[in-house]
């Protein structure tokens, strides 16, 4: 019987798994189906066979082995490719003209109903010349043995010994625009719709997440598109030289649609008859070129049945409360990846032990992003007879509640209840207090602590190694520094309540704010100012940048997320801080001295308007001042464990070759993960925990359950904020689509009141200021605010306090007088008014507003002419 040929026609019958690899086998079954299919050739298995004969695929197998996979790319690279098989490929390429390629991996173990193995091998672009051509298939050949590609396999129990790779060389489709088509949906798993999708340039910025693309929702049957969500699309890939490069999005098509009518339902088209000839839901890549669709690979959607309606990310399915995203909603606002939410779990599960009540949790995910439950709260207090004043005490922390709005409570009895949550308060009191009295030591070891245990992860040898030194130190560390911000929190809880309200009463909002401030003064720093110190610090030479990552490089806007770099290691982040504070409108110096004779007038005039108040108010503000610089100090340092809890998940990443994909793992999986690497691996009892004989198997589920929740993650991440305040079951995608949305509230029985037509919302920081309004979305896009502009946005955080020194004043949809803005405005002097609910609804960019810090007004003086 003669032997297998070594390359073969795209569309040849004989094109099957065995000979051109999953990959390959699609593109030839689509081709041959007449679909648009970019022509080209299969590079097949036996010409892999042919490479790795004479002792390479020895030499391969037992570098797997020994875990040492570093040592498989210079055996590949340092082979000749054998000559009949160069000499095919040559031939083959001049058939078809020369052209620029895609030269792509197609692997026997891959693109099949159970296993995508998406991502796992290598794709060329942009080749042209038969040297360029033989040196990619070859690297093609090497992407098999890659740590990722052999840890997947191991993940999903396929022997390396019965894997082989074949290359799919093809025509470079000059796409104007590229994407991906789901023929259901990959999030709910629906049938009766498509989802498209779509970017510019080349499909590698959509399928890398380099850029978040354009969505569009099709019925089907139909094609009537149901919702679209246009991006900002800030890159795109495009050819260049031998290759291929990354390129800013020209100005004029970053907000534009990609898809016009015509494309998108002839991308439907095409989507009906891939399903058609496969029989099951597809994942379709696609490009266009001068308006004419291609089809570049086509898979089944592997993830579809764990896209389940209950593993949306969203517990306001789980019943009707009220849900919003004040106070730690504004520390936590991004999307969440399933490992930064399996993170936050332990980190609540410590900083508010007695805030959940049995099968009820005082927090949850909507959507992917942060909430607290404020039903159970309710609940809470009516039991113990303060429904009454609930709005008192939450509207200070959380921003106000709409007049009138009815606050559903959780089905829990009043003795229930009692049983569970007054023995668990006494202990968790006993323990604060404990706690409390740890407060100075800790803030003085907490940074050298979490700096060695972030070097003993990163030295960490073996997975065996690494999920040790989880369940032994860095767990309980996180624990530790958990139970230390309850302590801070807890150890006068009165001040920041009670005082605060009975401050107010005496002097107004306003007033409070101003006797409040200055608390970046004394003997500590306010922490949530302390990365605009060190960065002003960093701007006079008075540090280096080491100092600076050491000090402050922990804190961020996204600093709980844990797959953002923070700043300390991102040094482009520091050097655009630095050139937004050189245009800032006022330094850091000036900003503080107005405030300083700001608080010293209030000061003044309470002296002359209660005189027998003052020594009663210089308490409250001291018990103030104490309890929240130790609140933000012990925050601090729960965010500097986040960061040695990132280098964790990254070098598990390293360690297993799963790299970012366990990102998008909880940390219960990443530890399965490590024990199925650790032979005689085991568990213990910190946070996360779990039965290493158990768990490997569900760390394997896991892996594979990875694309789908991807793609979950990117569907929510291309959606606006949600609102402020959630009633009821909500769902992001739908609210998303209504054209009439609004931003501050959503109550799934349509009881909204009326949206208000005035901006106001809690004094933040005294004083008048006229100006233009700049809205912006993300802190992404705070080069865009100009000095003397005032900053207009949903919510703020530590990672926005270098924008402020350049902004006239701030203006929020979330916010309350203990919230971020509020707190930093106060230090900086800068007038503010937040928690207004309606801001970034009611202002347009351009506009011209007074802001009133002092009575918490925004006026819109001009409207900007429509853009």
């Amino acid at each position: 019987m003669s032997e297998p040929p070594l390359v073969l026609p795209l569309a040849d019958p004989a094109a099957d798994l065995a000979l051109t690899g999953g990959k390959g086998a699609s593109l030839a079954r689509m081709a041959a189906a007449g679909l648009p299919v970019p022509p080209g050739f299969h590079v097949t298995t036996t010409a892999y066979e042919r490479f790795v004969a004479g002792g390479l695929r020895e030499a391969v197998l037992a570098a797997v082995a020994a875990q040492d996979e570093g040592a498989i790319g210079p055996l590949f690279a340092g082979r000749e490719v054998p000559e009949p098989v160069s000499a095919a490929i040559r031939a083959a390429y001049k058939a078809l003209g020369e052209p620029v390629v895609a030269v792509r991996s197609s692997a026997t173990a891959e693109d099949l109903p159970g296993m995508s193995f998406a991502g796992q091998q290598e794709t060329y672009l942009g080749v042209q010349g038969e040297a360029a051509l033989i040196d990619a298939v070859r690297r093609c050949w090497a992407s098999l043995w890659t740590a990722r590609a052999i840890a997947y396999r191991a993940g999903n129990g396929v022997a390396h010994e019965e894997v082989t790779m074949a290359v799919v060389v093809q025509e470079l489709v000059p796409a104007d625009a590229a994407g991906v088509l789901f023929t259901a949906d990959p999030v709910t798993g629906a049938r009766d719709r498509m989802v498209l999708n779509a970017a510019w340039g080349l499909g590698e910025a959509v399928v890398g997440g380099q850029v978040t693309p354009d969505t569009v929702v099709v019925a089907r049957p139909g094609g009537a598109v149901i919702a679209r969500h246009t991006a900002e699309k800030a890159v795109m890939t495009v050819r260049a030289g031998a290759g291929t490069a990354e390129v800013p999005v020209p100005e004029d098509l970053r907000a534009a649609p990609v898809l016009d009518a015509a494309a998108i339902a002839a991308l439907a088209r095409l989507g009906e008859r891939v399903e058609e000839l496969y029989g099951l839901p597809m994942d379709v890549e696609w490009a266009l070129h001068a308006g004419r669709p291609s089809i570049l690979q086509a898979r089944p959607i592997t993830a579809l049945e764990a896209a389940a309606p209950a593993d949306l990310w969203n517990d306001s399915l789980t019943g009707d409360y009220l849900w919003s995203n004040g106070n730690l909603g504004e520390a936590i606002p991004d999307v969440m990846t399933p490992s930064t939410y399996s993170f936050v779990e332990i980190f609540m599960s410590g900083a508010m032990r007695t805030s959940s009540v049995a099968e009820f949790r005082a927090y949850g995910r909507i959507g992917g992003r942060f909430y607290m439950n404020l039903s159970l709260a309710m609940t809470l207090a009516a039991a113990f007879g303060l429904r009454k004043r609930f709005a008192m005490f939450i509207e200070p922390v959380f921003g106000r509640l709409p007049a009138g709005m009815d606050i559903p409570t959780v089905p829990l009895s009043w003795w229930r209840m009692a049983r569970l949550i007054l023995p668990a308060a006494v202990a968790v009191k006993r323990e604060v207090r404990v706690n409390t009295r740890r407060l100075p030591e800790f803030f003085a070891t907490a940074p050298g602590r979490c700096e060695a245990l972030r070097g003993r992860v990163a030295a960490a040898p073996t997975a065996a190694a690494l999920a040790a030194l989880w369940r032994e130190e860095l767990g309980p560390y996180l624990l530790e520094c958990s139970h230390m911000l309850e302590a801070a929190t807890r150890q006068d809880s009165g001040a920041l309540g009670l005082g605060r309200i009975r401050l107010a009463k005496l002097v107004g909002e306003s007033e409070v704010a101003a006797l409040s401030s200055g608390l970046h003064g004394g003997d500590s720093a306010l922490a949530s100012l302390g990365l605009l110190v060190g960065l002003d610090r960093l701007s006079r030479g008075e540090i280096d940048r080491d100092a600076f990552a050491r000090e402050w490089g922990h804190r961020g806007p996204s600093e709980f997320e844990v797959s953002v770099a923070r700043p300390g290691e991102d040094p482009r982040w520091i050097d655009a801080q630095l050139a937004g504070l050189r245009e800032a409108e006022h330094d850091l110096d000036a900003l503080l001295a107005r405030q300083s004779e700001w608080r010293a007038a209030a000061w003044r005039r309470l002296a002359e308007e209660h005189p027998r108040q003052v020594r009663r108010a210089r308490r409250t503000v001291a018990r103030m001042t104490r309890a929240l610089r130790d609140r933000e100090v012990a925050r601090s340092e729960v965010v500097r464990a986040f960061w040695a809890v990132r280098d964790f998940v990254l070098r598990a990443g390293e360690i297993t070759g799963h790299g970012e994909d366990l990102f998008f793992l909880s940390v219960e999986e990443i530890l399965a993960v490590l024990d199925a690497r650790s032979p005689g691996g085991g568990a213990g009892d910190a946070p996360g925990a779990g039965n290493a004989a158990d768990g490997a198997a569900d760390g394997a589920s896991a892996l594979a359950a990875v694309a789908g929740r991807r793609r979950l993650y990117d569907r929510y991440r291309a959606l606006p904020p949600y609102p402020a305040l959630i009633r009821g079951r909500f769902d992001p995608f739908r609210w998303a689509a209504d054209p009439a949305r609004r931003g501050d509230v959503y109550d799934e029985h349509d009881r909204e009141a009326p949206a208000a037509e005035a901006v106001t919302g809690f004094p933040g920081a005294a004083g008048v200021v006229e100006g233009r309004a700049r809205v912006i979305a993300s802190v992404e896009e705070g080069e865009a605010l100009m000095p003397g502009e005032i900053l207009v946005t949903t919510v703020t955080n530590v990672g926005w306090t270098p924008l402020f020194p350049r902004a006239a004043a701030v203006v929020t949809d979330v916010g309350a007088p203990l919230s971020h803005a509020a707190i930093v405005a106060r230090e900086l002097g800068i007038p503010a008014v937040v928690g207004c609910g309606n801001a970034t609804d009611r202002v347009r960019t351009g506009d011209l507003l007074r802001v009133d810090g002092e009575h918490g007004t925004v006026e819109i003086l001009t409207t900007a002419p429509p853009s």
